[in-house]
């Protein structure tokens, strides 16, 4: 089967002005595909809006009708951080329903894999406040969804954006049914996601924080997902792995301090598909979330798009950092992640 992706020109409705966040993010990936004809190879998804009670889900109604009422009264700041304007509800019910569109495709057997290029992004939305740029949690919702209309107990969503997704982690944070692993410069914004962060009540181990120093870059991360993530993921076993997509850990970017390469970003995205390839075949949903060199970004998708094909040569257009770091004291970190969620050799 072949790979989807989720585009839609609805997301450049979402007008954020000069914001770090703005639609020319979306048009400069589109653009890179087209350019070296990665979307001839792939199957477009059409997205659908979110329904309210879908949203609500995660989110409180009040909010969601607050959110409604100021968009429509003509947008503007809704925090330092947030920009929203006319056209922001309909992108981000696209958005959320983007999500709901690519895991009805993957469930549905219509496709292998799917990638869902959205925005507004959503990770930092919380139950009760929008935050970080993101209006609705598209990956959460799509949790949500997936596992209320389908025959699944247990979902993996990985999150290799460099921000902590604190508002995925408050969804989950007492539901055994999701296992939300997330690696992020740490402490930064929005200073959250320690390692004792690890669930609580019944969701108590189902949390798993890599709160990174700054400066890492590929080995650290390839590390991480080696030594924690994979065998987290084999006690876990899930039945569907949704992928929080950022890609601000770059080198290049400007809003993090990290030195991860579009290479690097492609070894995370296979050893992911493997994960997905062993314990739930065809059934690995991506969303999109940062990543704000424009370039960067866009190299950064295409090479994941080559990944989910099974290409393990890519495009890296950007290369190397100028100065590798080496932390002194890595292997001890990786073991306190490791000892604190029992993780065996």
């Amino acid at each position: 089967m072949s790979v989807g992706y989720i585009y839609d020109d609805i997301y450049l409705e979402h007008d954020t002005k000069d914001h770090v966040e703005g639609k020319d993010r979306l048009i400069a990936v589109k653009t890179i595909l087209d350019k070296f004809k990665v979307t001839e190879k792939l199957t477009l998804l059409r997205p659908r809006t979110a329904t309210i009670d879908e949203i609500a889900t995660v989110h409180d109604r009040e909010y969601i009708n607050s959110l409604k009422a100021e968009i429509d009264s003509g947008g503007g700041w809704l925090d330092p951080d947030t920009y929203v304007s006319h056209g922001s509800w309909e992108a981000a019910l696209y958005a959320a329903g983007g999500l709901l569109s690519s895991v009805d495709a993957v469930m549905n057997k219509e496709v292998a894999s799917a990638f869902a290029l959205v925005r507004p992004p959503g990770h930092h939305a919380t139950f009760l406040h929008q935050m970080g740029f993101c209006l609705f949690n598209n990956v959460a919702i799509a949790a949500k969804y997936a596992l209320g209309n389908y025959d699944i107990k247990r979902i993996l969503i990985i999150d290799f954006d460099v921000h902590h997704g604190n508002g995925t982690q408050d969804a989950f944070y007492t539901d055994p049914q999701v296992l939300y692993f997330s690696t992020h410069e740490y402490p930064w914004y929005p200073y959250t996601g320690s390692a004792e962060e690890t669930g609580s009540k019944g969701g108590e181990g189902y949390n798993v924080n890599i709160p990174l120093e700054s400066d890492l870059g590929d080995n650290e991360y390839l590390r991480a997902f080696q030594e924690i993530l994979l065998p987290a993921a084999q006690r876990f076993k899930p039945d569907l792995v949704l992928v929080s997509a950022g890609y601000d850990a770059h080198w290049t970017d400007t809003i993090s301090n990290m030195n991860v390469t579009t290479t690097g970003f492609a070894r995370l995205v296979k050893l992911i598909k493997s994960i997905s390839d062993t314990y739930c075949p065809e059934k690995l949903v991506f969303t999109l979330e940062g990543g704000y060199n424009r370039s960067a970004l866009a190299y950064s998708v295409m090479g994941t798009f080559e990944i989910m094909q099974g290409n393990n040569e890519i495009l890296d257009a950007m290369g190397n950092p100028p100065l590798a770091y080496s932390p002194k004291d890595f292997d001890s970190f990786i073991k306190i992640i490791r000892d604190i969620h029992k993780l065996k050799n």
